[in-house]
C-alpha cells in the first residue's frame, strides 16, 4: 500500500456517511438541524415552520420548502464532531419524492431511522426501511417526541421487531411516559440519569444534568421505578447492543429522545460516532469491489441546479468511493470513457458550498456546471471502476406540460431538461406530441407542483399541465410501442423517456394493461420497479 492508500484509508476510518429517514411530519429535519447544532456546526437550530421568529432549517433551502414546511429535495450538511467528519445526507421524507430518497441511500453507509413516538412504524417509514434492507444499510432507530403524549416506549419495540424483524436494542430509555419526560437513562450507565432543561424555543441545546440513582428514586419515584423495571426485562431478554447483528442488518440501536427540544440528540451523536460504519468497499457492476484504498473513484448521485439563485449554476453531487479526490485533476467518465476535469469543486453545507481542494471516501463533493454528468454516473482515476446503475421508479401520474407563453419556448426546453437530468421527474416524449407538449412522469403528484414553481421562478418560464387519465406504466420495446398505439381497443399511449430512450407503454389501470396483452400477446410488457407497492 503506497502513501496516497493509507492516506486514504485512515481517513475513511474518521467518515461517518449517513441519512435520516422517516414519513412525513416525524420530525426528520428538526433532527437533521439538532444533529448540526450538537456538533457546533450551526449557532441555533432551525424550525421547519419559522415559529416565533426562529429561522428556518438550513437543509430546506428551496422556497417551497420554506412556504410548506416540508423537505421536497435532498441537502448534504458535512461537519466535524469529535475526531470524526460527518456526512449527513438530508432526504425527502414524503412519498412523492421517493425516487430522490433512493438515490440518496446508495450514497451512505448507514441510516437513522426517526419514528414518531405517538404514530409509531407509517407506511413511508416501512418503504424507506425496505430500500435499507435491499442495500444493506445498517439502520439506527431514534423515537422522536418524546416530550408529547404518544405510545408506550415497549409497545413501540415490539412493533419495530414485529413488522422489520429487526431485534431492537435500546441504548438509552426514557424515565416518564411520553409526554411526561422526566429523563433519560444510558443502558450503559444506569446508576444516573439524564435531566433536560430545554431552552425557549428549543433553539439552542437543552441544558443536561447528571442526576445520581439514589436521587432520582427519591425525586421521580414511580417513573424511576418503572424505568428500573423495563430496563431489567429488556436485559433478560438478551437487548442488549452486538454490533455484529447491527452490521449485519439483525438489529438496530433504539435511542428515545425529542428533537425540537434538542433532548437526547447528543446521545444519538455520540451513537453515530461510535456504531454507524465508516466507509468500506463498494460493488461495482459485473461482480468484485472497489476497496477505499484503491485509485480515486466516485458515485453521481444527485444533480441540482439553481442552488445559488445569484449564479444560476448546476451542481453534481459525487459521492466519494475510494482514494483520494483532488481538485483539478482529471479523472474519467465511465459511461463515455471520455475524461472529466474536476476543476470547481466544493463542499456543501445546505445552500451554502466552499471551495474543496481534496476529500475522501465517504465525503460528498458538488462539482459545479459538471454539464456532461447525470445522476448515476461513476467517475475514477486508475484502473476502471463501474458502480451498478440506479434503478428508476414505475411513475404513477402523467401531464401534458407546455408553456404559457409560446414566446419563452428556449427558456421551456432548458429548463425540462434540466429537470429531467435532476431526476425531478421523467420526461417522455412522441413524435405525435412534439417537443413542445412533452408529457411527465411522476411518482407523487408534489413533483408536478415542484415543476411549475422552478420553472416559473428559475427559468422564467411559466408552464399550464394537462393531466392524464394515466396510471400505470410498464417497459416495452419498437414492436410493443408500434401496436399500442395503433391499437383501437385498448386506452393507452406509448412513448419514449428522454433520459434513457427507454420505451414506456402507459395505461389507465391494470384491467388495461391486461386487455392489451391478450390482444398483442407476443407483446413485450415488462414492470418496472414501483414506488408504491
Amino acid at each position: 500500500m503506497n502513501a496516497t492508500s493509507e492516506w486514504a484509508a485512515g481517513e475513511a476510518a474518521r467518515r461517518r456517511t449517513f441519512a435520516v429517514i422517516s414519513h412525513p411530519d416525524a420530525g426528520k429535519s428538526t433532527l437533521t438541524e439538532a444533529l448540526a447544532l450538537h456538533a457546533h456546526a450551526i449557532t441555533s437550530a432551525g424550525a421547519v415552520h419559522g415559529k416565533s421568529g426562529r429561522r428556518g432549517v438550513a437543509s430546506d433551502w428551496m422556497e417551497m420548502e420554506k412556504a410548506r414546511g416540508i423537505s421536497v429535495t435532498s441537502a448534504v450538511l458535512q461537519f466535524a464532531y469529535r475526531d470524526c467528519v460527518l456526512n449527513l445526507l438530508d432526504t425527502p421524507g414524503h412519498a412523492d419524492f421517493s425516487e430522490d430518497t433512493y438515490r440518496v441511500l446508495a450514497a451512505v453507509d448507514c441510516a437513522v431511522m426517526l419514528i414518531d413516538a405517538a404514530k409509531g412504524l407509517e407506511e413511508q417509514t416501512r418503504k424507506l426501511f425496505d430500500v435499507c434492507r435491499h442495500r444493506g444499510i445498517p439502520v439506527i432507530t431514534f423515537i422522536n417526541k418524546w416530550d408529547r403524549p404518544g405510545r408506550e416506549a415497549l409497545e413501540l419495540l415490539d412493533e419495530v421487531e414485529r413488522e422489520f424483524r429487526l431485534k431492537p436494542t435500546p441504548v438509552n430509555w426514557p424515565v416518564g411516559t411520553a409526554g411526561y419526560l422526566r429523563g433519560l437513562v444510558d443502558v450503559r450507565e444506569p446508576e444516573r440519569m439524564l435531566r433536560y432543561t430545554r431552552t425557549p424555543g428549543g433553539a439552542h441545546e437543552a441544558a443536561e444534568e447528571v442526576v445520581p440513582a439514589e436521587r432520582a428514586a427519591f425525586e421521580e419515584g414511580a417513573d424511576w421505578e418503572q424505568a428500573v423495571e423495563e430496563l431489567q426485562l429488556l436485559e433478560a431478554d438478551g437487548a442488549g447492543f452486538d454490533r455484529a447483528s447491527f452490521l449485519a442488518g439483525g438489529s438496530t440501536p433504539v435511542f428515545f429522545g425529542a428533537a425540537v427540544s434538542n433532548i437526547g440528540v447528543r446521545l444519538l451523536l455520540d451513537a453515530i460516532v461510535d456504531l454507524a460504519p465508516p466507509p468500506g468497499a463498494r460493488e461495482l457492476e459485473g461482480g468484485g469491489s472497489r476497496p477505499v484504498d484503491a485509485p480515486f473513484s466516485g458515485l453521481v448521485f444527485k444533480v441540482q441546479a439553481n442552488m445559488d439563485p445569484a449564479h444560476r449554476d448546476r451542481i453534481a453531487f459525487l459521492r466519494v468511493c475510494s482514494g483520494v479526490f483532488e481538485r483539478g485533476a482529471t479523472v474519467t467518465r465511465a459511461a463515455s470513457g471520455k475524461p472529466f476535469a474536476t476543476k470547481y469543486a466544493h463542499s456543501v453545507f445546505g445552500q451554502d458550498r466552499s471551495m474543496v481542494d481534496t476529500a475522501y471516501p465517504g465525503d460528498v463533493v458538488g462539482l459545479v456546471n459538471a454539464a456532461a454528468l447525470r445522476v448515476g454516473d461513476t467517475l475514477y482515476g486508475g484502473p476502471p471502476a463501474l458502480f451498478p446503475p440506479m434503478p428508476t421508479f414505475a411513475p404513477e401520474h402523467f401531464a401534458v406540460v407546455r408553456p404559457v407563453d409560446i414566446s419563452r419556448s428556449k427558456q421551456f426546453r432548458r429548463g425540462i431538461a434540466q429537470l429531467d437530468e435532476e431526476g425531478v421527474v421523467q420526461v417522455l416524449v412522441s413524435d405525435a406530441r412534439g417537443d413542445q407538449a412533452p408529457v411527465l412522469a411522476a411518482v407523487g403528484p408534489m413533483q408536478f407542483d415542484v415543476v411549475s414553481a422552478r420553472m416559473a421562478g428559475e427559468f422564467s418560464a411559466p408552464v399550464r399541465l394537462e393531466v392524464l387519465p394515466y396510471h400505470l406504466a410498464r417497459a416495452t420495446d419498437a414492436a410493443g410501442a408500434d401496436a399500442l398505439n395503433r391499437s383501437q381497443l385498448v386506452k393507452g399511449e406509448a412513448l419514449t423517456r428522454i433520459r434513457d430512450k427507454a420505451q414506456l407503454a402507459l395505461f389507465p389501470d391494470r384491467w388495461q394493461a391486461n386487455s392489451f396483452q391478450r390482444q398483442f400477446p407476443d407483446a413485450s410488457l415488462g414492470t418496472l420497479l414501483a414506488a408504491h407497492e
